[in-house]
């Protein structure tokens, strides 16, 4: 639809139907061949399992950690969408998109530090929101960086951020409401992700 045919009344209506898509765009996006064979390479992957009743967890395995000793895992009752798995180029942080509840779309950051790996939820925003999604938007080179997305409904406003954060404390570094405000954000987005996102339009 042309957004700009809109009348200013609609605004609120149009970004709730945004948020909610974008919490579940993963629902349309097809299994990598990959990961859907569960292909043993010596770059840390997902592979989901299922836990307890009602539960799917996601399991982090290599060429030498399988599902029975994975590297990390962590589980919900959530959509553990595994389609959305991102490994950055070091092979040290994958991101990994949850949704636990509807309209509300988590982001999980497994990394490795020294021999061990953590896993981090990272929520849509610092508050309550009402409904929201953070995404991965791209790895920065040097391993040390990512790229966030995020839109939220918090007290009936709506927010929308692009942030670069380091992985390491995954703390946001900078931070602005349009992508080409910042350099990094600009040169090293994912292709993949602007292509499928809903947050640019």
């Amino acid at each position: 639809m042309n957004k700009n045919e809109l009348a200013e009344s609609d605004a609120a209506e149009f970004n709730d139907a945004g948020l909610r898509v974008g919490a579940v765009r993963w629902a349309a996006q097809a299994l990598p061949a990959a990961a859907a064979t569960a292909a043993r390479t010596t770059r840390p992957m997902v592979v989901t399992a299922a836990g307890q009743p009602g539960e799917t967890c996601a399991l982090l395995v290599d060429a030498t950690h399988d599902v029975n000793a994975p590297l990390a895992k962590r589980c919900s009752y959530g959509v553990v969408w595994q389609a959305s798995a991102s490994t950055s180029p070091n092979g040290r942080a994958v991101a990994l998109a949850v949704q636990p509840l509807e309209g509300w779309r988590e982001l999980w950051v497994f990394r490795r530090q020294g021999n061990d790996w953590s896993i981090a939820v990272l929520p849509p925003a610092a508050s309550n929101p009402e409904l929201g999604y953070v995404e991965f938007a791209g790895w920065v080179p040097g391993g040390d960086k990512l790229l966030l997305a995020r839109e939220a409904r918090v007290d009936g406003r709506f927010k929308r951020s692009f942030e670069v954060a380091s992985i390491g404390t995954l703390n946001t570094e900078k931070q602005a409401s349009a992508p080409a405000a910042l350099t990094l954000f600009a040169k090293w987005q994912d292709p993949a992700w602007k292509r499928s996102t809903v947050i640019l339009r």
